[in-house]
C-alpha cells in the first residue's frame, strides 16, 4: 500500500491531473511511494473516498479547482469522519487564497498555497518521519524552475491512448490582467529549452500526437517559441495537433513565416481578445493594441491553416451590453473558427475585487462566482446574457449548424442572437438537456417566425446541418409552417414534463 496518495476530479475523463503529476515526480525518495488516482466531478464523492481509503495511505493530496471544490469538500468531510486520522493535504488554485473562509481549509489537515512542487514535498517528508509541522497553512514559496524534476514520465500508456496530455514550456504571465489569477505574476519564467525538447521528444516517440500547451504567453519569447515550432515541423505528420494560448498582439513576421507552413487541423490558437473597450482594458490593466489584434486575427485566418479559438468576457467592469455587443459583432467579422463567450468569475486572489464598490460588482458566492450584476447591467440583463453564451455553445460553438451559422449573422449577429436566445428561453424554458433533433426544429420555427428569416432558406440550410448531423430518419421542419401558436403551448408542455 502507497503511503500517500494523490488524487483529484477532473472535469471528465479525457482532462489528465497535471498538477498531481508534477506533485508525484517531485517527491524524491518517495515518487515510488506514492499513486495517483483520477475521478471525474459526476462520480459520487461518497465512492471517491471509499476508494481512496482502500489503498490505506497515510497522506492524502487533493488538487481543488473551481470545477471540484463542492465535491471535494464532501470528500474530505466523509474521510475526516469515517477515517480521521488520515492526513489530508489539500492545494490548488482554489484554496490557495482566502482560506480561512473556507469549509475544506478547515477540515483539511494542511493547505498548500502557490505551486506545490517543493512544499508538498518536504511536508510529506516530515510527516513520514513524525516531524512536528508548525503551521496548517502552508505560504507560497518560490519554486526555481531549474530544480524542479520533469512529470512527462508519468503519462502513461492509457494517458497517452486517451488523454489530452498537457505540457508547458513556461511558467507566469508578465500582464496583469485582473480578471486573471496569473495576475500575481511577476513574470514568466522558460524552463530549460532543451531538456524540454528532449521531454517533447520522448512524449512523441511514445506516440503523443496531441499536444496542449497551458503557457500562458506562449509567443512573449519568439525565439523560443520559433524552436519549438520547427520541432514540430520536422516530425509533422497528419495525427499531429498541437494548442497554444497567444498573445494577440504580438506576431512579428518571421513567427508568421513559420505558421504559415503548419498544415491543416494541426494547430489551435486560444486567443485572448476578452474586450475591445479601452475603457475596460484600462480598468482591469489589460495591455492591447486592438487595431494590430484585429490585424493578426484577419491575418492568422485569412493566411494560415491555424484553428482560432478566440474569448470574450462578459460582466466586465465599464462595459454595458452595447459595448460587449460592438465587441463580438467586431470578432464575428474576423471570422475566427470559434468564439468562447465567458461569463466574468471571481477567481479567489486576483484582482478583479477591488472594482467591486465602484462598479457594484455582485458574484454568485457558490462556484463558480459568476457575476450576477454590476452597475451597468442588471440581475435580469445578465441572466440573459448567461443564457445567451450557453445558447451560443449550443448554437454556434457545436460545429452542428455551419450553414445555419450565416442566416443568424446576416446583420447585426449580436442583435439577432440574443432575440433568438431570448424566444428559445420564452418557449422552452430550458438551457440545457435539449436534445439535437429538438433544437433542430426549435430554430426552424425561431428563424422564420422571430428572426423573420425566408422559410425556404432556414429549411434548407437546416437541412444540410441535419444531413451532417448523424441524426438519423428526416427532419420534422422540412414540410412544416411555422406557427406562433405553438409556442406557449411548447412552453406550456415543457413547464408541466418539468414538475411531474
Amino acid at each position: 500500500m502507497p503511503s500517500i496518495v494523490l488524487s483529484t476530479l477532473n472535469a471528465r475523463y479525457i482532462h489528465s491531473a497535471f498538477g498531481l503529476r508534477y506533485l508525484k515526480a517531485n517527491l524524491g525518495d518517495y515518487e515510488n511511494d506514492c499513486d495517483i488516482i483520477e475521478f471525474t466531478i459526476h462520480e459520487r464523492p461518497i465512492d471517491i473516498a471509499e476508494k481512496l481509503l482502500l489503498k490505506k495511505p497515510i497522506i492524502i493530496g487533493l488538487g481543488v479547482y473551481i470545477w471540484n471544490i463542492e465535491e471535494t469538500t464532501k470528500i474530505v468531510s466523509i474521510i475526516k469522519q469515517v477515517s480521521p486520522e488520515t492526513i489530508i493535504v489539500i492545494g490548488g488554485p482554489e484554496v490557495s487564497f482566502e482560506q480561512q473562509k473556507q469549509t475544506i481549509c478547515q477540515q483539511a489537515d494542511y493547505v498548500i498555497a502557490g505551486a506545490g512542487e517543493t512544499s508538498f514535498s518536504d511536508l510529506c517528508n516530515k510527516l513520514l518521519n513524525k516531524k512536528v509541522i508548525a503551521n496548517k497553512f502552508i505560504p507560497q514559496q518560490p519554486v526555481n524552475l531549474a530544480d524542479i524534476k520533469f512529470p512527462y514520465h508519468l503519462y502513461y500508456d492509457e494517458d497517452i491512448a486517451h488523454r489530452i496530455i498537457y505540457v508547458e514550456a513556461s511558467r507566469g504571465c508578465p500582464f496583469k490582467c485582473e480578471f486573471c489569477l496569473s495576475a500575481l505574476d511577476k513574470t514568466a519564467w522558460p524552463f530549460d529549452l532543451e531538456l524540454f525538447l528532449q521531454q517533447l521528444e520522448t512524449l512523441f516517440d511514445r506516440g503523443v500526437r496531441h499536444f496542449k500547451f497551458v503557457d500562458r504567453t506562449f509567443n512573449l519569447k519568439i525565439d523560443n517559441t520559433i524552436r519549438i515550432l520547427e520541432f514540430f515541423l520536422g516530425r509533422m505528420d497528419e495525427k499531429l495537433f498541437l494548442h497554444f494560448e497567444l498573445i494577440p498582439d504580438h506576431l512579428p513576421e518571421r513567427l508568421k513565416q513559420v505558421i504559415k507552413r503548419f498544415p491543416p487541423h494541426s494547430l489551435q490558437f486560444e486567443i485572448g481578445v476578452q474586450s475591445f473597450n479601452p475603457q475596460t482594458q484600462t480598468l482591469v490593466s489589460r495591455r492591447q493594441d486592438d487595431e494590430k489584434t484585429e490585424q493578426n486575427l484577419h491575418w492568422i485566418r485569412n493566411e494560415t491553416n491555424a484553428h482560432i479559438h478566440a474569448d470574450l468576457i462578459i460582466g466586465l467592469p465599464g462595459e454595458d451590453i452595447n459595448s460587449f455587443a460592438a465587441g463580438l459583432n467586431s470578432l464575428i467579422k474576423l471570422k475566427p473558427h470559434e468564439i468562447q463567450i465567458g461569463i466574468l468569475k471571481r477567481l479567489r486572489g486576483s484582482p478583479i475585487i477591488r472594482h467591486s464598490d465602484q462598479f457594484n460588482l455582485r458574484f454568485n458566492p457558490a462556484p463558480p462566482y459568476n457575476i450576477l450584476s454590476n452597475n451597468l447591467i442588471d440581475f435580469a440583463e445578465m441572466q440573459r446574457l448567461s443564457r445567451f453564451a450557453r445558447y451560443w455553445d449550443m448554437i454556434i460553438n457545436s460545429g452542428r449548424f455551419s450553414n445555419t451559422k450565416s442566416i443568424i449573422f446576416a446583420d447585426q449577429p449580436f442583435q439577432r442572437f440574443m432575440t433568438l436566445s431570448d424566444w428559445l428561453f420564452e418557449t422552452t424554458d430550458q438551457t440545457h438537456k435539449i436534445s439535437l433533433k429538438r433544437l433542430f426544429e426549435l430554430l426552424f420555427d425561431g428563424l422564420c417566425h422571430r428572426l423573420a428569416c425566408d422559410e425556404s432558406d432556414a429549411s434548407q440550410s437546416l437541412l444540410k446541418d441535419f444531413q451532417s448531423s448523424g441524426l438519423k430518419g428526416s427532419p420534422s421542419f422540412q414540410n412544416k409552417t411555422p406557427d406562433k401558436k405553438e409556442q406557449p403551448k411548447l412552453k406550456a408542455a415543457n413547464r408541466q414534463k418539468r414538475h411531474t
